[in-house]
């Protein structure tokens, strides 16, 4: 439901984004003038300044934590895909100890890999419907392939086993891709937030507004005292 807004260039997603905590801050700042009026105002007129505070300090945790999410899913995410190519690297490196066949076979299988999860699987999982059911052919014929190697040296028993390992390093920081792609804020939690916020800016703006001329409004300076010590 929300893809338009993900996939929007960054100036435009800004432009959304505040224009609705504009909407959002101004309709409760609306709402609530509207309602301190009349025989209300009294009741508002109760209302402290120092709720401010406490609602400051709630909504500071709420943004904290959505923010503390995001930002450790895209580092994973990033670190994962690092890692990914990494290993791939690591076996395109150690296929040159068995050349001929064997070799050309796994650069084909791991620029095919390659191509595949950039054409296909990216797309996926910017949709957030990439599956882990399906396993990457490629990486799945290169492990058979690296599997059936017949060392002919202690070198290429060492590589053989370096291989078999990078790419179940390479298989594991795929799924952990996948798996991050289907993570996603709470939005419930951000409504909170934002509302948080919204209702924060209303009463900040509503005690300005009722406060700031002493003898002017409903809420205002009366001469009561002035009135107790009147002479009779």
């Amino acid at each position: 439901m929300d893809d338009w807004l993900h996939n929007l260039p960054l100036i435009w997603m800004a432009v959304v984004i505040f224009t609705i905590v504009y909407l959002a801050a101004g309709a409760i700042f609306a709402i609530i003038m509207l309602l301190a009026r009349g025989a209300r105002a009294h009741v508002f007129k109760r209302v402290s300044p120092g709720l401010l505070s406490p609602l400051g300090t709630v909504f500071g945790l709420l943004v904290v934590f959505s923010i503390f999410q995001v930002w450790g899913d895209f580092d994973r995410a990033r670190m994962a895909v690092d890692r990914e190519a990494s290993a791939l690297r690591t076996v395109v490196l150690l296929a040159t100890s068995f050349p001929g066949e064997p070799e050309t076979q796994i650069r084909t299988l791991v620029r095919r890999h390659i191509d595949e999860a950039v054409a296909a699987e990216w797309p996926e999982m910017a949709k957030r419907s990439a599956s882990l059911k399906v396993a990457p052919a490629a990486l799945a014929e290169l492990l058979r392939l690296a599997l059936s190697l017949t060392p002919q040296s202690q070198g290429q028993i060492v590589a053989q086993r370096e291989i078999v390992a990078a790419l179940e390093n390479a298989m594991d920081a795929r799924r952990e891709c996948i798996n991050l792609s289907q993570s996603t804020v709470n939005c419930a939690t951000a409504a909170i937030a934002i509302g948080i916020f919204a209702t924060g800016v209303a009463v900040c703006g509503l005690l300005i507004a009722s406060h700031d001329r002493p003898f002017t409004g409903e809420i205002s300076v009366k001469p009561d005292v002035l009135l107790q010590v009147r002479p009779e």
